[in-house]
């Protein structure tokens, strides 16, 4: 190992300590040491402190303990003579550095307030385009991608490329494998966000290129980010260093681009960062650190051409990625999902109210089709003016030896995901209310609708191609036309429903497992039965016997459910040797009606969770998106992190929205009558499930017995509005016995 890239790292993690104990001195001088200090809205804390020493970073005098471990982490000096042929000082020297960073940036939101914008998304007209640490709402929602696949990985981008350009083509190498961009720091005056968006490059969370800070510091958001992911959803408890980072090797598959000039600041956060098993490419002639050891491969890697940065760093770090080349002229990719076509952008849309915009997939006859034929059944976006509409009715015919009726919703439902992943096309919305808008960057580069088709085609022959023969898409835009497709459509969806509905837990004795999430939060095994959808949300009974079907080895596997052993709290002999075995002996039996009595694990990926309220003799619900304070005295973000990653929590229970109305919801501790109180915004979301659900228990006025955050986040402070509604949790039997 070379000696001067021993000496820059330690140098560089010194001088890091150093200027940071500055900083604090002078904070404990403006400030008392009792002020609250930390990341807005999470509940890690700092999350590198915290995650990997253990120490809960609430107000300034707290700071003091880490910033005196890293100080001690600091190793000797390299002196001429000593080579120095050990990685071990180099990677302590980082982790102060790291650790410094974190405290330097928790300085930076007790003195600039406004410094950082709380947003998924920059104010690119206000100047403000910084994002800093992620709040935990976008981290749980972002968390999922990296838990089901769908983001493989990340690229932590440091310093500016040579031109916007360079900067451009880097990064949309990175979107199409499907890959988080995490920014920061600058290169002489300019950083790549910059450059991105001077060549015109939407940003922020939702095209997964993050303008986490203009510094170097900013870098430790990237990590933070890291280890929260194996807290949250590894299970992973604060403290257990070891296991934080060797979570982060194996299965945060990240790395390091530095862009521009390395000195001894970014030379110290790049061996930090080597703790973690990220390695560090750069493209300027930097000492190299080859041999293995930590990283999978390399640890420092010079002299990568910008042409070759994005292939190089995927090797390095010894990543599997997929790239989907489809014969469109726009790029495609699960990057692009989350871009936007605003007013100022927008070329033509279809639906979304302006016009009916109507999606239907149906099973096909094999000599009924001609695979690959791809229909306009009306005038193309080629021949309307811009700003004009269109009616859309996309009508996908698909015939295959192995394909059944029960599949045409998988299918289906894939369309939203697929035309999002064209750059240039946003698609909200599904069955009879899409909404598509075209911008005029796609319409440039020669979009037409016939592109849809082409997606579809292909993406269904790649992703189905057990139970795909041929498929055929049809585009009809003629206004009639549309209205025909919308009506058949409509009877197809009203009686795909009614076929779910009626079934019953008892009526099937094949449950169906999900262990998708069992990458992040290892003893994690969801069971999904009819009366109780996946606790994601994503999942009915339907689709995983349909994903079953279609990929017998997935993480939807069929369970005999076996003797049945309590009725009433939901518990069957073959569900609990299924999930003895495949959680590895964690966990040897659940319920799945109660949140009470051993209930069901949850992971980190649910879309509710549910907690007792003991002084209400009745439960309450949260859902991710709420992140204001609840009457079990936890938003939903503590809740997560103490309940989560794998583990069944009697008292508590992550579940999804549908399941709260289904008939088996915590029936075992009295049901759906239970429910006291979940946030406004969720109630009104189900609003038109929970009367129906209500009537059908005997009390129609249910919603509105239920309380939220407009009567108050406490149980002192609900329980008077609960009494004078009558709500039935009150005269029910003791939630606790």
């Amino acid at each position: 190992m070379s000696r001067l890239v021993a000496f820059a790292a330690i140098q560089g993690g010194y001088n890091i300590v150093s200027k940071v104990e500055g900083k604090y001195k002078k904070a404990l001088q403006t400030y008392d040491a009792d002020t609250k200090v930390g990341f807005p809205n999470t509940a890690y804390y700092l999350p590198v402190i915290y995650s990997l020493l253990g120490m809960k970073v609430e107000t300034l005098e707290d700071i003091q303990k880490p910033l005196e471990f890293a100080r001690g982490l600091l190793p000797p000096h390299i002196k001429g003579q000593n080579h120095l042929p050990y990685l071990g000082p180099l990677l302590d020297a980082g982790m102060a550095a790291l650790l410094a960073f974190e405290i330097e940036e928790a300085l930076r939101y007790l003195e600039e307030p406004d410094f950082y914008l709380h947003s998924e998304e920059p104010d690119i007209e206000a100047g403000r385009i910084w994002l800093g640490a992620a709040d935990d709402t976008v981290f749980r929602k972002r968390g999922v991608e990296f838990v089901d696949g769908t983001a493989p990985g990340f690229a932590a981008v440091v310093g500016s490329a040579p031109d916007p350009e360079t900067a451009k083509m880097i990064v949309e190498e990175y979107q199409k494998r499907s890959l988080y961009i995490f920014c920061a720091a600058n290169q002489n005056g300019t950083t790549v966000i910059e450059q991105l968006i001077e060549a015109g490059v939407q940003v922020g969370w939702n095209t997964r290129i993050v303008p986490y800070g203009p510094e170097i510091s900013a870098a430790i958001f990237a990590l933070g980010f890291a280890n929260r992911a194996a807290m949250a959803f590894g299970g992973v408890q604060p403290g257990d260093y070891k296991r934080i980072l060797l979570y982060n090797k194996d299965r945060i598959f990240a790395f390091v681009n530095a862009l521009g000039d390395v000195n001894a600041e970014w030379a110290a956060a790049a061996a930090g960062a080597v703790n973690w098993g990220f390695p560090t490419l750069a493209d300027t002639d930097i000492p190299e650190i080859l041999p293995t050891g930590i990283c999978t491969y390399e640890h420092v890697v010079a002299n990568v051409s910008h042409e070759d940065m994005v292939n190089k760093s995927v090797e390095v770090r010894g990543l599997k990625v997929h790239i989907s080349e489809i014969d469109i002229p726009c790029s495609f990719g699960p990057a692009y999902e989350g871009e936007r076509v605003r007013g100022a952008d927008l070329y033509c849309q279809m639906g979304g109210g302006k016009t009916q915009a109507t999606e239907l997939v149906k099973l096909a006859e094999m000599n009924e089709i001609e695979d690959g034929e791809i229909k306009i059944d009306g005038p193309d976006i080629t021949d309307i003016k811009e700003g004009d509409s269109l009616p859309l009715g996309i009508y996908v015919q698909v015939a295959g030896r192995e394909f059944q009726t029960d599949f045409e919703p998988i299918i289906e439902r894939q369309i939203h995901h697929l035309i999002n992943y064209i750059q240039g096309v946003m698609h909200i919305g599904q069955r009879d209310i899409a909404w598509i808008r075209v911008s005029k960057a796609a319409m440039d580069k020669g979009f037409t609708l016939k592109d849809i088709g082409t997606v579809l085609h292909a993406k269904f022959h790649q992703d189905f191609e057990k139970i795909v023969d041929k498929v055929r898409v049809t585009l009809i835009t003629d206004k009639k036309k549309v209205e025909e497709l919308t009506k058949r459509a409509r009877a197809d969806y009203k009686t795909r429903d009614e076929r779910v509905e009626k079934m019953t837990d008892e009526g099937e004795e094949i449950y169906y497992s999900c262990t998708l999430c069992q990458s992040f939060a290892p003893s994690h095994v969801c069971t999904v039965s009819p009366e109780r959808t996946g606790l994601c949300g994503a999942y009915n009974w339907m689709d995983c016997k349909a994903s079953y079907e279609i990929n017998p080895t997935g993480p939807n596997q069929p369970i005999e459910k076996g003797e049945c052993l309590d009725p009433v709290l939901g518990q069957w002999k073959g569900v609990n040797e299924f999930v003895h075995k495949a959680s590895r002996g964690a966990i040897d039996h659940y319920n799945f009606y109660s949140m009470v009595r051993d209930p069901m694990t949850t992971c980190g990926c649910c879309e509710c969770i549910a907690a007792m309220l003991p002084s209400c003799n009745g439960v309450m619900t949260v859902h991710r998106e709420y992140t204001g304070d609840t009457p079990c005295g936890m938003k939903f973000t503590t809740l997560a992190g103490v309940m989560g990653g794998g583990q069944s929590s009697p008292g508590f229970v992550g579940h999804s929205k549908f399941n709260i109305t289904q008939r088996k919801f915590i029936t075992g501790d009295g049901g759906l009558l239970r429910m006291v109180w979940m946030p406004k915004s969720l109630k009104e979301e189900i609003k038109e499930r929970l009367l129906k659900r209500g009537e059908e228990l005997g009390v129609p006025d249910l919603y509105d017995k239920i309380a939220d955050e407009t009567v108050g986040t406490t149980e002192e402070e609900i329980l008077p509005f609960l009494q004078e509604k009558g709500h039935p949790a009150l005269s029910m039997d003791p939630l606790i016995g």
